[in-house]
């Protein structure tokens, strides 16, 4: 049996990529997240592989493009404004091809925010944004410490299989609660292909310099080919690797849906309102793009009210309303609707607790 221990999600999400074989990570800190570089910094020399705090996320995508040009597995972990400073090196990376993965810790916002604080208000970044150009990436996001190690396996081998930056997300509830983790290796599929196109050697090659080709280049003159070799890509992947969880929705009458911290509260209230007799369920996308649309538009037509609940102003929400194609009622259940703990004074502050979902939800007019 694999090892268990008691750690908190970032910590998890470090020792994820290096079961996953990470060679390299290049990193700035910026709360929540900086049990990452903490945990990089003095665990990845033991490994062999290399730890390199950068002078800025400017820096560290951009050294994330010479590791993943090199051939090697490699990753940055970040937060909102530090995704943010690397927009530009992400669309770069997209158009070479190369793959890598980026652990993103989401905190409230906007602006510098506060790390301090959860919030899940880099929805539309991440599932939107990602470059200039018409980037995609695939999104997971993770619900527990548990699936903070076992995504990062996934991301690094969804990375090399379609040669594509790949992000894990978590957000400032799961990346600093401490659960039990199981240390297993995922099974995932031998099918991966050398990566003939690295840059190996000492810089040269029967006596020239190494020079690497992207895409745009390749077909110099004629952008629109590379254009649509993305789609062809972005359709695959839409095809291929949507995924996503349902909780007790075979008769449900309302239907929540909800991701990371949020999901797990949304969870919990759904066994609260079966406990007074109403029929709810959960729908929990793990992919945030692609977008389980056509899994969503069914569960929501069986269930014929959809409540989103996510811990800010209402952003995938809008995935959500354009999924049920409008034939189905949608509401929020927004960040403004944090309660403090009973034993705690005040309001505005603490989580979107299971109970107080229940009683957004009996408030609604539908």
């Amino acid at each position: 049996m694999a090892e268990r221990v008691l750690i908190e999600g970032n910590e998890a999400i470090a020792r994820g990529a290096l079961a996953a074989g990470c060679r390299g990570y290049f990193g700035y800190p910026i709360t929540p997240q900086n049990e990452i570089p903490e945990f990089m910094a003095r665990e990845m020399p033991k490994t062999g592989g290399v730890f390199v705090q950068t002078e800025s996320e400017t820096s560290s995508i951009n050294m994330v493009y010479g590791g993943a040009l090199a051939g090697e597995r490699v990753m940055t972990s970040t937060s909102g404004p530090g995704l943010s400073l690397m927009q530009e090196g992400i669309s770069i990376m997209t158009e070479a091809e190369m793959p890598a993965v980026i652990a993103h810790v989401m905190r409230m916002g906007p602006g510098t925010g506060t790390g301090a604080q959860q919030g899940q208000t880099d929805y539309l970044l991440l599932t939107k944004g990602g470059g200039h150009g018409g980037c995609r990436h695939i999104i997971l996001a993770a619900s527990s410490a548990q699936e903070c190690y076992d995504f990062m396996q996934l991301a690094f081998y969804l990375a090399d299989k379609y040669r594509m930056v790949v992000m894990m997300v978590s957000d400032f509830v799961i990346s600093r609660a401490a659960e039990t983790v199981e240390f297993r290796k995922l099974d995932l599929p031998d099918d991966l292909q050398p990566k003939t196109w690295a840059m190996k050697g000492k810089g040269k090659k029967n006596g020239q310099r190494y020079l690497y080709i992207t895409a745009t280049m390749a077909h110099a003159g004629q952008p629109q080919l590379f254009l649509k070799k993305m789609a062809a890509q972005y359709q695959n992947i839409k095809e291929q690797e949507v995924r996503y969880q349902t909780y007790r929705d075979e008769d449900a009458e309302v239907l929540l849906v909800s991701y990371g911290s949020s999901a797990r509260m949304s969870k919990n209230a759904v066994d609260l309102a079966r406990a007074e007799g109403q029929k709810w369920g959960l729908f929990r996308p793990i992919t945030l793009w692609p977008f389980p649309d056509r899994q969503l538009r069914e569960a929501a037509w069986r269930a014929g009210k959809v409540v989103c609940v996510e811990d800010s102003l209402g952003e995938m929400v809008e995935d959500v309303e354009c999924a049920v194609q409008g034939s189905v009622p949608v509401q929020l259940v927004p960040v403004w609707a944090r309660h403090a703990p009973p034993t705690m004074t005040g309001g505005g502050s603490g989580l979107i607790y299971p109970e107080r979902i229940l009683e957004e939800v009996r408030q609604m007019k539908w």
